[in-house]
């Protein structure tokens, strides 16, 4: 069989696998479920009987939520769209305005995203490759027999992708490749330029078999241009318009029907076929050039991610091969366009990325949709750490566990030098100390979660109790992202472990010799959140009174249009009966390009007296989360 090989493709003669490390989802958030959903959710979790669908917009890398969807969608999945990175290095970032300016600034890729781009692209093609192979191999897999496959490419690495995806899926089961032309003929061209214009993108169209869904499109008469009308210039004494078109090659059996039923027209002698408007349908083809991209920001659809696509493409791709109520997956969700297309074509959706921005964004549009089905924000957890520290800190000649002792406390060690703290050993969890703090270091490629911040205050109680009074039970976190349910519940585990915790974020200049040579890294604190609170009765009304965030991912000339705290502020939610399962998103407010203020106070009414919690959940500009608790009593 004639094969593609890359490097890595093979070794020792042995064909390689994907990772397949299977880790468990952890519901942060549910959007838009009623109070009588939840509880009713509640029960049915607790009763062991599962909880009603949900679908769900995941945060995390594809790598390791594909194989984590396998144990309850293997075969599930009707139809698949993915629109993977292109080898632009700018897949991951966005573009970000600051409210009441006139301001813009680009948010590059963080860490973790970087080091995912690096996994792909590191060693070239070659790595892109194995990179997208293990990807099909495993969508195939999520795949349900009649279900479908369309992969979003372009000029760069289209015709390596198929390659791949014909033996993934089997050639037979190519079904076509369907070209979208984003813009006019020409369009961008520059007079001085030495080569045709790229104005043109692929779509592979897989099937995992042979009966596979699929329902052709049809222009209708409300699509044909001024021209196409201009055909229709002759009228029945009815009042119907038709156009006239040659008989070709039917039989005198058909004329003779069609002149029974009056759809032949006569003139000079001649006899031509009726084709009515009210009746006009034509098959949409391969070359998709009715869907125009989404340029220079004018279109309301426009978030500012440059690989954003039309919604009318994806609602083409959805109707044309699924069912209502049939599940779609799309794991580079980018702005959410695929979620979106679903959401409103009555489809069942699971959509991940990630971006902590993407899932952010796509959260946003969803909410923009009236009559929005509850959905859940999930993530992952803990990723391995292993590959960047194996990459970073690998001095050869190890092997195994010690191997992978080494890797952490270098890379531990890396970055408590950058931040100016002692290294100390004896712990499990606090690896470092500075001015009487002992330092955590989380782990590159998983964000620090609840459980981390409850494991390093127990620990830290410990290490104070036992060195008397004289010690303080302080700590610092180091890390590189932050999970979405941690801020205010972590600081108030750490407050009822008395234990003083400082989150802290590790920028991403550490990635950069130049910046680690000068002496250019700063560790900035995570936000705060101010709220006040006012009950009338069963009423209770909220506030927020400030937000400070350090702003240094914002170039220095963007700061300068930040005049107010309000500003960084981009949405936020209210869980007004917090339950510490999930926080449930009971009422929100957030800036769109359409409606670019903020509301700052939100109100409620409760139903029954009682002790409640009030959980407020920001997310500023950058993209990340503050939260805060609350506590009510209702009279």
């Amino acid at each position: 069989m004639t094969e593609l090989i890359w490097e890595g493709k093979y070794v020792d003669g042995k064909r390689q696998s994907p990772v397949r490390v299977a880790l468990p989802f952890q519901t942060i958030e549910t959007v838009n479920e009623s109070a009588t959903d939840r509880t009713k959710n509640l029960e049915l979790f607790s009763s062991g009987r599962g909880t009603e669908w949900r679908n769900r917009l995941i945060w995390g890398d594809k790598k390791y939520v594909l194989p984590s969807l396998l144990p309850e969608f293997s075969g599930k999945v009707n139809l698949i769209y993915i629109d993977p990175p292109y080898d632009t290095g700018a897949d991951f970032s966005f573009v970000t305005s600051i409210p009441q300016s006139d301001e813009s600034f680009t948010k590059e890729a963080s860490i973790i995203e970087q080091k995912a781009y690096r996994d792909a692209w590191g060693k070239g093609l070659d790595s892109y490759l194995h990179w997208f192979n293990d990807t099909a191999v495993l969508l195939r897999e999520l795949l349900c027999e009649n279900g479908s496959i369309y992969v979003h490419l372009d000029w760069r690495v289209g015709h390596y992708a198929k390659a791949v995806l014909d033996e993934v899926f089997g050639s037979d089961n190519f079904r076509n490749e369907l070209i979208w032309q984003r813009d006019a003929v020409g369009k961008g061209a520059k007079k001085s330029s030495n080569q045709w214009s790229r104005e043109l993108e692929q779509i592979l169209y897989y099937s995992k078999s042979q009966s596979s869904v699929f329902y052709q499109p049809y222009k209708t008469s409300a699509e044909l241009t001024h021209t196409q009308l201009k055909e229709f210039r002759y009228k029945d004494p009815d009042g119907r318009v038709f156009k006239i078109v040659t008989l070709g090659d039917y039989s005198d059996e058909s004329i003779s029907a069609m002149r029974a039923k009056g759809l032949i027209y006569k003139s000079s002698g001649a006899e031509y076929k009726k084709y009515y408007l009210d009746e006009f349908q034509l098959a949409i083809g391969s070359l998709w050039n009715d869907i125009p991209n989404l340029s220079h920001g004018l279109n309301p659809e426009r978030c500012g991610y440059p690989t954003q696509k039309p919604e009318t493409l994806l609602k083409r791709i959805i109707t044309s091969s699924s069912n209502e109520n049939d599940l779609v997956l799309d794991c580079f969700v980018g702005s959410g366009t695929a979620a979106v297309a679903a959401e409103k074509t009555n489809r069942r959706w699971i959509a991940c990325d990630l971006g902590r921005f993407a899932i952010h964004t796509a959260r946003k549009r969803l909410l923009e949709i009236p009559n929005l089905k509850p959905f859940a924000v999930q993530n992952l957890g803990k990723y391995e750490r292993q590959a960047w520290q194996s990459a970073e800190f690998h001095k050869g000649g190890e092997n195994g566990l010690e191997q992978q002792r080494r890797h952490e406390v270098a890379y531990r060690k890396f970055i408590l030098d950058l931040y100016h703290a002692t290294p100390i050993s004896g712990h499990t969890w606090t690896h470092g100390v500075k001015s009487g703090r002992l330092v955590h270091v989380g782990a590159v490629d998983a964000p620090v979660t609840l459980a981390d911040v409850k494991a390093v205050a127990r620990e830290v109680w410990k290490a104070a109790s036992s060195a008397g009074v004289e010690r303080k039970a302080a700590a610092d976190i180091l890390g590189w992202e932050f999970a979405f349910e941690l801020n205010e519940t972590a600081r108030q585990v750490a407050a009822e472990s008395r234990v003083d915790v400082v989150f802290k974020k590790i920028p991403r200049e550490v990635l950069e010799k130049k910046a680690v040579e000068q002496g250019d890294i700063k560790f900035f604190e995570l936000g705060a959140l101010s709220v006040d609170s006012k009950q009338k009765g069963r009423e209770l009304t909220l506030k927020l009174t400030d937000f400070v965030i350090p702003i240094d991912d914002v170039p220095e000339e963007a700061r300068k249009a930040i005049q107010r705290w309000s500003q960084m502020i981009d949405y936020w939610a209210v869980d007004w009966d917090f339950r510490e399962d999930t926080f449930h998103n009971q009422w929100q407010s957030y800036r769109t390009r359409q409606e670019p203020d903020i509301e700052l106070s939100a109100k409620h009414e409760y139903e029954a007296p009682g002790s409640y919690k009030v959980e407020v959940k920001v997310i500023d500009i950058l993209g990340n989360d503050t939260t805060k608790t609350l506590d009510i009593q209702v009279k």
